[in-house]
């Protein structure tokens, strides 16, 4: 286990689930607060917020991020807060951008794959670079080792800056049923070697599947650090349905201080 401290973020709801995968998934604001509440006084530093609209269904809206980042910094100032720019087949490159600039959050999360879609090189330079300038702090989302090598690519064009690069590994995304297992971890980090960015960025790991716990605890032996929730699985390592958010929070918790005795 590295010395760092392993910091924790939730993600308690998701672009796709719904009340019929669990009834405590929160779909409204107040419901997301609550749960975002509960998971900070469980132990949780940050939330991965996903809004919903009127149907439950997800969307990219500037007005909806506003007011919830409003009300969690009235409720729980100390937890940061990091929206997300998930496309889910809906949003364009252009409209993902367009959100973070309305918002101007003091965290994002920005899947690779989706703003590089568009093959608009000025378009995305500018976008990064302003993030980077306005000190947002701006996640990759990473859902393959060779997503990493991409980034590394870019990075040397001067269209993605190299400052405080941050990263999500996603595991388990495209294998079978969505499980993922902490053996997924090596190849992202064989890749992380190979790009030449291991020393000047950090990385997270979230983990589809009930396996979530033991390929979280991977992350946090490499010096990793931690998404958990709803998102990703919302089962206990012994296969019982988790009560809610705060409860795969305790349990991460719970197991991280275990491994580090």
């Amino acid at each position: 286990m590295s010395d760092k401290k392993v910091f924790i973020m939730v993600a308690p709801n998701g672009a796709r689930k719904n009340k019929k995968d669990h009834l405590e998934l929160p779909i409204t604001l107040d419901e997301i607060v609550a749960s975002a509440v509960a998971c900070y006084k469980a132990g949780a530093g940050a939330v991965h917020a996903h809004v919903r609209d009127e149907q439950g269904k997800h969307i990219l809206d500037a007005g909806l991020y506003r007011e919830l980042i409003d009300e969690l910094a009235k409720t729980v100032p100390k937890m940061v807060v990091q929206i997300t720019t998930e496309a889910v087949g809906q949003y364009s490159p252009s409209e993902q951008r367009e959100l973070v600039r309305q918002v101007k959050p003091k965290a994002v999360s920005v899947a690779l794959r989706e703003m590089m879609s568009d093959g608009d090189t000025s378009a995305q330079r500018e976008f990064y670079w302003q993030a980077s300038e306005k000190g947002i702090d701006l996640q990759h989302i990473i859902y393959s080792p060779d997503e990493i090598l991409l980034l590394s690519d870019l990075i040397s064009k001067n269209i993605v800056p190299s400052e405080k690069l941050s990263m999500l590994f996603v595991l388990g995304r495209y294998s079978k049923n969505q499980t993922s297992t902490p053996s997924d971890l090596l190849t992202f980090l064989s890749a992380l070697e190979q790009s030449g960015l291991k020393e000047q960025s950090k990385f997270m790991v979230c983990a589809f599947g009930q396996n979530e716990l033991n390929c979280l605890l991977a992350s946090a032996k490499a010096g990793g650090d931690c998404r958990v929730g709803f998102e990703n699985n919302h089962f206990l390592p012994d296969g019982r349905l988790a009560r809610g958010n705060a409860e795969l929070v305790s349990t991460l918790i719970t197991a991280l201080d275990k491994s580090c005795r």
